[in-house]
């Protein structure tokens, strides 16, 4: 049945998604048109096209279990050198999205897999390019604020052609909110610099 190249990731809402995206892309980042905007539960993992049932079982269970929490993004920071990224900041959430990342790749489980740099969430701005651009990247979006209310997490698979789809969104709680009265639906809490077009 052949292999598939899978992701889990928490989507940045609009407006900021397509904002940082198109920023991604001004600063001449090739990849930025075919990766959505977001925050890494699961990075790019093979799996056999069998396990797909498996693994959206598993994802299903996680986020039963997940509860909604706000994200605050800040400011830019970077991974240089030893990894070239430029990345925004989130100032608040990391506890949440870091116990969720170990729900997702538990041993036990068909997400099982070794890091190759210890987990960090972020929301890549530059990745690969040229250091002048990196440089921009990192001023540029300095001044970068947002948040908003987490409601859960989606699974992504990698086409041929590089770019990454949305397979299927997994709601925190099965769905409902804290008080199970029904879905969650990502709200905007915070932007203090409202994005401005991007050139």
């Amino acid at each position: 049945m052949g292999t598939v190249t899978l992701g889990v990731s928490i989507a940045v809402p609009e407006p900021y998604g397509s904002y940082l995206q198109q920023r991604r892309a001004g600063f001449g980042d090739p990849a930025a048109h075919g990766i959505p905007t977001h925050v890494t539960l699961l990075p790019p993992t093979e799996v056999d096209s069998s396990a797909l049932p498996g693994v959206e079982r598993h994802l299903a269970t996680v986020a039963a279990e997940g509860r909604p929490f706000t994200m605050r993004l800040e400011g830019t920071d970077t991974f240089r050198p030893l990894s070239p990224v430029v990345y925004v900041k989130i100032v608040e959430g990391v506890e949440e999205c870091t116990a969720l990342q170990e729900r997702v790749r538990e041993a036990s489980g068909p997400c099982a897999r070794e890091l190759q740099f210890p987990y960090h969430p972020h929301v890549t701005i530059a990745h690969g390019i040229d250091e002048e651009a990196m440089d921009r990247a990192y001023a540029e979006l300095k001044d970068f604020r947002a948040a908003w209310t987490i409601g859960g997490f989606a699974l992504y698979e990698q086409g041929a052609d590089g770019v990454w789809r949305l397979d299927r969104e997994y709601p925190f709680g099965g769905g409902q909110g804290p008080s199970g009265t029904g879905p969650v639906v990502p709200r905007q809490v915070n932007l203090s610099r409202p994005p401005a077009p991007s050139l």
